[in-house]
């Protein structure tokens, strides 16, 4: 096996890789972080379903109705934990002489 064709799989000697995924995808970071809270709202909409349909029995598996409201729980969490680190890390940069 030659060496340039496993360069050439792992993509050494391209673009850096920010600059690669950009040209790819296309979406900006507040495309990613709109689709990302939309994501999360959908969640939440399916688990207050959920709950509705167990306070008022209409629901055939309640195992898959414990699962969407734990699923949102978890996405609302982690949700909450990256918008505090995003601000922290906007505080950090603020406190930055320049």
């Amino acid at each position: 096996m030659n060496i340039s064709e496993i360069s050439n799989n792992l993509g050494l000697g391209k673009t850096p890789l920010a600059q690669d995924t950009n040209a790819v995808s296309g979406d900006s970071f507040a495309n990613i972080l709109k689709n990302a809270i939309g994501e999360v709202n959908q969640s939440q909409v399916k688990a207050y379903d959920a709950m509705e349909g167990i306070a008022t029995g209409k629901v055939p598996n309640l195992q898959e109705a414990v699962q969407r409201i734990e699923e949102a729980e978890l996405s609302l969490k982690l949700a909450l934990e990256v918008k505090n680190k995003a601000i922290n890390a906007y505080k950090e940069i603020m406190k930055m002489q320049v």
